[in-house]
């Protein structure tokens, strides 16, 4: 049997590699999620968080997203300039922080720098203010700013 191991990874090394590869990625995966310490909620249980425990909302999205509305009270930080900004969060440090993005894969990244910062109590906004939206829960219009004449 094990001859035929040996056979067959030296007749299709592309293969082999391939799985190798997909079984490493998966396994990455897997770990990461096992080991973060924030939680991906859905907009059922933010709604939930949002109405039981004092909550910071955190938008990651960048300038040109915002357009099409915001979740009420929500701190804007684009993505961009998360780095730089960083400190201003420092306060929240005591609080529920619920981060959202669009589509939820952003504020993931966000989410596990604010845990590496002493962040005890972070959620990530699973499926972002997309998912948001499909729930159809309200959302704040961005107020264009009319020029003075």
């Amino acid at each position: 049997m094990p001859e035929q191991i040996f056979e067959f990874s030296a007749n299709h090394p592309i293969l082999i590699l391939s799985f190798a590869s997909l079984l490493g990625i998966i396994l990455f995966t897997e770990f990461r999620n096992l080991t973060q310490k924030f939680s991906s909620i859905g907009p059922a249980a933010a709604i939930s968080l949002i109405n039981n425990e004092k909550t910071v909302l955190l938008d990651v999205r960048e300038m040109s997203e915002i357009k099409d509305g915001v979740l009420n009270e929500s701190v804007h930080i684009p993505f961009s300039d998360l780095n730089k900004r960083l400190s201003e969060l420092d306060k929240y440090k005591d609080d529920a922080v619920l981060v959202y993005c669009r589509s939820g894969s952003r504020s993931g990244s966000v989410c596990r720098t604010l845990s590496g910062r002493g962040f005890d109590k972070v959620y990530n906004l699973s499926g972002g203010i997309l998912a948001w939206k499909d729930a159809h829960l309200p959302i704040q219009r961005s107020k264009s700013k009319k020029k003075k004449k």
